[in-house]
């Protein structure tokens, strides 16, 4: 099935890549993110593609994430103890495991590649978020593009400059797409005083340059989000260039790296890695596979509350 005119039009669209933009949707048109829907979808998700997380209230202290077990609870027990308790579930791979929901998202991407001249989606995935009235998610960043389309509930999302060594550095960045250390990163309140703020409510959307770091604070009621991510070109480059940055600074000790995806230094600078690469056998860990340690679970008896492991 395919959809049509899903995205209000809005010129900004074609500097995606380079800066902040807020468009409107008509995602909620659909229907597909009601209970019943949302209900049916955690029944039949595979357990192993969903995340289930609770969070501290302190934003600076990104140490009180931790990853739960809800395998004793129905799609209906997860969601009502969802509304009820302090919980962020990440219901991953959604193109992979539910056919509809892959329509709806491939015409996404399809309609911006038809609106925004040059831009072409590559690697598409995306993930359903369903969280608690007040949760947060901590400070980070992403490897590949992200557009957060907002469908229910209001969240408010803080943006910070993207490309600014004072809000997280290049060698971070490379750290984080190298799977040498999580997206979580260090936050200073300060930094809020240059953040881009997006009061988000349904039928609203924000997207940013790759790795640009964020943070997200839930406001009102159950909040459901479909994050699409999506690498360009462009992105890919980028996610190669910066693992050469990072070998070369670690191993050779450069410093001063350049982050242009352009042009002969790019080139000569790709093909030296390759070679290093292919005989010296680097980056065995694939990128981006953090796994948190399962710490809690949810009791079908008293779903709303937390119950760490460690008390069985």
């Amino acid at each position: 099935m395919s959809y049509g005119n899903l995205i209000d039009w809005n010129k900004n669209l074609h500097q995606m890549e380079t800066e902040v933009v807020t468009t409107t949707h008509r995602l909620v048109e659909t229907g597909l993110f009601d209970d019943e829907h949302l209900v049916r979808i955690l029944d039949t998700h595979p357990r192993d593609a969903l995340n289930v997380n609770t969070m501290g209230t302190d934003e600076t202290d990104r140490r009180d994430w931790k990853e739960g077990d809800a395998s004793k609870l129905n799609g209906e027990q997860l969601l009502q103890a969802t509304k009820e308790g302090r919980l962020w579930l990440n219901i991953r791979n959604m193109l992979t495991h539910h056919r509809e929901y892959a329509d709806l998202i491939n015409s996404i991407y399809d309609e911006l590649e038809t609106k925004v001249t040059g831009f072409h989606a590559l690697e598409r995935s995306a993930n359903l978020l369903v969280s608690s009235p007040t949760a947060i998610v901590y400070y980070h960043l992403d490897i590949p593009i992200n557009m957060l389309w907002h469908l229910r509930g209001k969240k408010r999302a803080y943006v910070y400059p993207p490309n600014d060594e004072r809000f997280v550095t290049q060698s971070t960045i490379e750290d984080v797409i190298c799977g040498e250390s999580y997206e979580e990163l260090h936050f200073d309140p300060k930094f809020d005083e240059s953040a881009f703020v997006a009061e988000l409510e349904p039928g609203q959307m924000v997207t940013w340059p790759q790795n640009t770091p964020h943070r997200v604070t839930n406001v009102e009621g159950l909040n459901v989000s479909l994050t699409t991510e999506h690498k360009t070109p462009k992105a890919i480059r980028r996610i190669k260039l910066f693992r050469a940055n990072r070998f070369f600074r670690h191993q050779c000790g450069y410093q001063n790296l350049s982050t242009t995806t352009e042009g002969v230094g790019y080139g000569m600078k790709m093909a030296a890695f390759t070679f290093v690469k292919a005989y010296r056998k680097l980056f065995k860990k694939q990128s981006g596979n953090y796994a948190y340690p399962v710490t809690f679970e949810l009791d079908p008896m008293n779903p709303t509350k937390v119950r760490e492991m460690s008390a069985k």
